[in-house]
């Protein structure tokens, strides 16, 4: 029989949530209205998922933690409504959920602080198969998703993921909550695909990279940090002064810069 493991593993960054009043307060702010299938990522010991399966109908969790998935199999053994996937979730194919269910994901979680960032970047991939996201983050990574240009927050992480998702930061927790207890804040943030991403189309790959060049060297202009691309005739042609910094500019001038600069 698997035993319930009372400290939780530093590799995976793994900080459960043990507040049932946060995760009640997380569960009402999904829009869940016509919505019978939710994804959890992370689910730990089901915290969470114990007050999931009071709404939905089906609930998939994505879990990389053989012995969580051992705890979460003897936990919800008499529940067929539930599915545990053990793998990473950087690898996961969330399209092929969504084809397989015939409709786009809800998806919630709290994630582990190492994951975050590539794990929103990979679900750029996956946009058009999800519906809202909800997500635990820490507050220092929630703070660049909402950030605006000229703030030291505002980069590359922001500009990615702000042109598909609107991203909105529904409220903070504190590290009590928490077991063990992070030694920062969190913020539980709120994700819902936009109808079109932010400026022209793009390619996503170029537009990624670009982003990323331009913000190696925070404290470079465009003109240095986009030497590679000759990109001063573009910028001067889109009205953008190749003296100034990335961090200067909107999500849609970034677009309209790399839909100009696209070979």
């Amino acid at each position: 029989m698997a035993k319930t493991r009372p400290i939780a593993r530093r590799r995976f960054g793994q900080h459960f949530l043990r507040h049932k009043q946060i995760i009640r307060r997380i569960i009402d702010n999904i829009d869940d209205s016509s919505c019978d299938l939710i994804v959890e990522i992370g689910p730990g010991r089901g915290a969470l998922t114990d007050l999931l399966v009071e709404r939905y109908k089906k609930i998939e969790l994505i879990e990389i933690d053989r012995d969580l998935v051992a705890i979460l199999s003897q936990r919800y053994a008499d529940r067929p409504s539930i599915t545990i996937r053990q793998c990473d979730v950087l690898d996961f194919d969330f399209s092929a959920l969504a084809k397989e269910v015939g409709h786009r994901l809800l998806i919630v979680g709290n994630l582990p602080y190492n994951i975050s960032s590539p794990l929103l970047i990979h679900l750029l991939l996956h946009v058009k198969s999800i519906r809202e996201m909800t997500f635990m983050l820490q507050r220092e990574i929630a703070e660049r998703l909402i950030a605006e240009p000229g703030n030291g927050s505002y980069g590359r992480l922001t500009v990615n993921v702000a042109r598909s998702y609107s991203v909105e930061k529904l409220f903070e927790v504190s590290p009590d909550a928490f077991h063990p207890a992070p030694k920062v804040w969190s913020s539980v943030v709120r994700f819902r695909p936009r109808q079109q991403p932010i400026g022209p189309s793009v390619d996503p790959e170029f537009f990624s990279r670009l982003v990323r060049d331009a913000f190696s060297h925070r404290r470079k202009t465009l003109r240095n940090s986009l030497k590679n691309y000759k990109a001063d005739e573009v910028l001067t042609k889109l009205g953008i002064d190749p003296k100034l910094r990335a961090e200067n500019l909107s999500i849609e001038q970034f677009a309209q810069m790399a839909s100009s600069l696209k070979p």
